[in-house]
C-alpha cells in the first residue's frame, strides 16, 4: 500500500509542477483539467502525509526509548509515542478506503432527469420539489445548472424535467440519487386532509464524450414540432422542439426549452449520448456488482430508494436503513449528510467485496 501512496504523492507533485509552467498557466482549459485531476488526489495526499507525520513521531520516540536511560526523558518519549500511535490505525483504514478504485465517471458533469410517477398532480408537484432540492444543493456546491428540457403540469409541477449540472465530482455526489423517490403527505389539492402517497423517478446520467459513445446519424429519427406549455413568443409558433429516436435501442429524447431548433437538437443529442452511455455502464456494472447493495451506476428505478414522510418530518433511505428528520431543510438542499452516508456505505461494500476476493484468492492458493 505504501508504494501506491508514494506514487499518488509523486503524481500530485508532478501535476503541481506542470500547472506552474507558463504555457499551462496561460491556457485555462489545460490548467482546469490538471487542477481537477489534482483535486481528485488531494485527500489521499493529505491523509497520507498526516499518517507519515504520526509514524515519524512513533519511530523517533522508539529510538529515544531504546537509547535513553533517563526516566524523565523516557516518560516524555512514551507519552509522545502513545499520543501519535493512537492516530495511526484510523488513518490507515481511511487510506485503504481512499485507495479503492475510483469510478472514473465520478468527476463527470451530470444530466439529471426527474419524472412524475404515480399520484397524478401531486406527483408533478413532488417532481418540482425534487428539482428545487437539487437546485439548492447545486447552489451550495457551487455547481452550474443548465436546463435541458421540461414539461410542466400547469399547476406548478412537472410531468418531467431534465437539467445538466457542471462542477467538481457532480456524478460522484449524485449517482446514488437514481431510483424511485416516494412522498407521503397531504397534497395541496386534497380537501379532506387525507395523506396521499406519490412517486417520482430520478435518473442520474454521467455526461458522455463523443469518443465514449459513437452515434451513427443513420440510426436516428429526428422530428421537429412546435413547443408546448408556457414560454416565450416562440412557443406554439415555430417548429423549434426536437424529438430524437435512436432506432437500435428505442431510446427517445425530446427537448423544447430553447427557442432555437439547433440548440434543442444539440441538447437532445447530449442527453441521448448520456443515456446510451448509462445503459452501457449499467450492463457492465451489473456483471461486476451483482451482489452490491447500492448497485452503483445502474440507474435502477424499479424499487423505491427513499421515502419523504411529511406528517412525521422524516426521510428514510431504504438501501442503507438510514432515517433522519428535518424535512424542510432537506428539501431546501441540505442533503449532504445523506449523500455522505450513501458514499460511506458504498465504500464499505467495496471494501468487503475486496476482502472477500482476497480471501477467495488465498483459499485457492492454499488448495
Amino acid at each position: 500500500m505504501r508504494q501506491k501512496l508514494l506514487a499518488v504523492c509523486e503524481k500530485y507533485d508532478r501535476l503541481s509542477h506542470e500547472m506552474a509552467a507558463p504555457e499551462i498557466a496561460s491556457d485555462p482549459a489545460k490548467y482546469g483539467k490538471l487542477a481537477k485531476e489534482q483535486r481528485g488526489l488531494s485527500e489521499v495526499v493529505t491523509v497520507f502525509r498526516e499518517y507519515e507525520g504520526y509514524a515519524t513521531r512513533v519511530a523517533e520516540a522508539d529510538e529515544i526509548l531504546e537509547a535513553e536511560s533517563d526516566p524523565e526523558m523516557r516518560d516524555y518519549a512514551q507519552q509522545d509515542r502513545d499520543d501519535a500511535a493512537v492516530h495511526l490505525e484510523p488513518l490507515e483504514q481511511k487510506l485503504k478506503v481512499l485507495l479503492l478504485p475510483r469510478d472514473p465517471d465520478d468527476t463527470k458533469n451530470t444530466i439529471v432527469e426527474i419524472r412524475a410517477g404515480t399520484g397524478g398532480d401531486e406527483a408533478g408537484l413532488f417532481a418540482a420539489d425534487l428539482y428545487r432540492m437539487y437546485l439548492r444543493f447545486a447552489e451550495r456546491k457551487g455547481w452550474k445548472l443548465e436546463s435541458m428540457n421540461s414539461n410542466e403540469t400547469g399547476i406548478g409541477g412537472y410531468k418531467e424535467i431534465s437539467f445538466k449540472l457542471s462542477g467538481d465530482d457532480v456524478y460522484g455526489q449524485l449517482k446514488f440519487e437514481a431510483g424511485v423517490h416516494r412522498v407521503q403527505r397531504v397534497p395541496l389539492t386534497e380537501t379532506q386532509g387525507r395523506i396521499h402517497t406519490s412517486t417520482c423517478t430520478v435518473a442520474v446520467l454521467p455526461e458522455a464524450e463523443d469518443v465514449e459513445v459513437d452515434i451513427n446519424e443513420g440510426d436516428l429519427i429526428i422530428d421537429v414540432y412546435r413547443s408546448s406549455g408556457p414560454g416565450g413568443q416562440s412557443v406554439n409558433t415555430t417548429d423549434s422542439a426536437v424529438r430524437i429516436t435512436h432506432k437500435p435501442t428505442g431510446v427517445v429524447v425530446t427537448c423544447q426549452d430553447e427557442k432555437s431548433q439547433h440548440k434543442n437538437k444539440a441538447k437532445a443529442l447530449q442527453v441521448l449520448r448520456a443515456r446510451l452511455y448509462a445503459q452501457k455502464q449499467a450492463e457492465e456494472n451489473a456483471k461486476r456488482s451483482a451482489n452490491r447493495r447500492l448497485q452503483v451506476g445502474t440507474g435502477e428505478r424499479s424499487e423505491k430508494i427513499r421515502t419523504y414522510n411529511f406528517p412525521q418530518d422524516r426521510i428514510t433511505d431504504h438501501r442503507i436503513g438510514r432515517t433522519q428528520h428535518g424535512l424542510d431543510q432537506f428539501m431546501d438542499g441540505d442533503i449532504q449528510d445523506m449523500i455522505d452516508a450513501l458514499i460511506a456505505a458504498d465504500r464499505a461494500d467495496r471494501m468487503a467485496a475486496e476482502m472477500e476476493e482476497v480471501g477467495q484468492g488465498t483459499a485457492k492458493g492454499d488448495a
